[in-house]
Parts: structure tokens; C-alpha cells; sequence
């Protein structure tokens, strides 16, 4: 495995200290990283304007001029899939975290076990995030990334890919369940979900972070929210 890995934080000190814990973790597991560390969250936005393969991000909260979090939020307008460790000295930010999806916070002074498993985290995301669903469709294959598929359900013979695209083809839902992995909780005999789209279940209905209203057939609610916890 190979890991573009970035550092912003405008303490040249802890940048430092990041730096050389990430190369000790990298060398602990034996994975070839490729680290960049930038002071300044206009410098990392500059550079990534021109380079948008960095798989991790730790991330410095309290920044002169544009700070952690409205960086991060700019960056999730298009990246969603890039994994954010938020590293800073006070623990105010909680809520702005959960809204730009970060995966953890850690306080510094960083210690490097917390760091490590941060990171060790980071690494299971970033191998969720390469598996693809191969769909033929007109004789051509697209391959859609799991991380980006909302839901799946079935109308007739046919099932729908909901994700950035739609994709409607012939075969069955059981099918499709045999090939996605934990993130999928199939719901009733007609629909799959993606645990990780979900923002809100009532006995009736799930809500999806897009505004998307499913409704929930019966008996699904607590099996659904069981899913949910064992998947956070």
C-alpha cells in the first residue's frame, strides 16, 4: 500500500513532531507513505488545487488566517473521501467535526499511540474506499466506487444503484447484497442502504444526508438501528 499523506499546521514545532511520528508509523507497518507538511491552510489549498491525491490529512485547528475547519469545509465540497484527523489543543470543535466528516481528533500534545491507531483507522477507510462495484451496462463496464453508492432498491426485475449517477439493470437484490460489505444493511426484501449515508431513522421512514426520505418497511427500525451502532 502507498499513502499520499499531508500535514497542515502552522506550529513549525508540532509539524515536525507529526512528521517524524508518521514516519515511525509508517515504517512499523511496513507501508510506503508519501508525506508533504504545509503552514498554512491557503498554502495546502494552493497545492491541492493541483494535486487531489492525498488520502489523509492531519489537520491543525487553530490557524492564523482561514483556521482547520473552514478549510476542511472547503474541501469537502468535492473531496469525500480523503481521510481528516483534526489535531488541536482544545475540544470546542466536536460539531464542526461530525459536519466535514472527520474520521478523529486528537489532542495535542499528540501521543503516538492515539495518533497510530488514528491512522491505522484511516488506513481500513482508505482500502473501503477502493473497492467498486463492476456493473456491464450497453456492452461497456463502469465501475462505481462503494463508498459512493446511497442505496439500492428493486422495482420489478430491476435494481437501482443510487449514488452519483443512477444505474438500473437487470438482476437481483440478492446479488448485489453478496457483493457490497459491512457499510450495507439490506431493509425488507426490496432495498440496501449504506449505513454511512444515514442521518436520522423514525419508525417510518430513514433520512439520508442528501434530504433523500426512504420509507421504512415494518419491523425494520430496530434491526436498522442495531446495524447502525455496530457499524459506527
Amino acid at each position: 500500500m502507498k499513502l499520499h499523506i499531508a500535514i497542515c499546521d502552522d506550529n513549525h514545532v508540532d509539524c515536525q513532531f507529526l512528521l517524524d511520528l508518521l514516519k515511525s508509523w509508517a515504517k512499523q507497518q511496513d507501508i510506503l507513505v508519501h508525506i508533504e507538511a504545509f503552514h498554512s491552510a491557503e498554502s495546502f489549498l494552493f497545492h491541492y488545487a493541483e494535486d487531489k491525491t492525498y488520502d489523509i490529512l492531519l489537520l491543525d485547528i487553530e490557524m492564523a488566517e482561514m483556521d482547520g475547519v473552514t478549510m476542511a469545509r472547503q474541501l469537502r465540497r468535492e473531496n469525500d473521501t480523503i481521510q481528516i484527523i483534526f489535531v488541536t489543543g482544545y475540544a470546542d470543535y466536536i460539531a464542526e467535526g461530525y459536519e466535514v466528516a472527520a474520521l478523529h481528533y486528537l489532542m495535542k500534545p499528540v501521543k503516538a499511540d492515539k495518533l497510530f491507531s488514528a491512522l491505522n483507522r484511516a488506513c481500513e477507510k482508505h482500502i473501503q474506499n477502493e473497492r467498486c462495484l463492476n456493473l456491464l451496462l450497453s456492452g461497456e463496464m463502469a465501475r462505481i466506487p462503494l463508498h459512493e453508492i446511497k442505496y439500492l432498491d428493486v422495482h420489478q426485475n430491476y435494481v437501482t444503484i443510487h449514488g452519483k449517477m443512477d444505474y438500473t439493470v437487470k438482476r437481483t437484490l440478492g446479488e448485489f447484497e453478496a457483493l457490497l460489505d459491512e457499510r450495507f444493511h439490506r431493509v425488507g426484501r426490496g432495498m440496501i442502504l449504506n449505513l454511512q449515508y444515514i442521518r436520522r431513522v423514525t419508525r417510518a421512514n430513514v433520512y439520508l444526508s442528501d434530504g433523500t426520505a426512504l420509507p421504512l418497511p415494518r419491523g425494520a427500525y430496530e434491526p436498522l438501528n442495531r446495524a447502525i451502532i455496530e457499524n459506527t
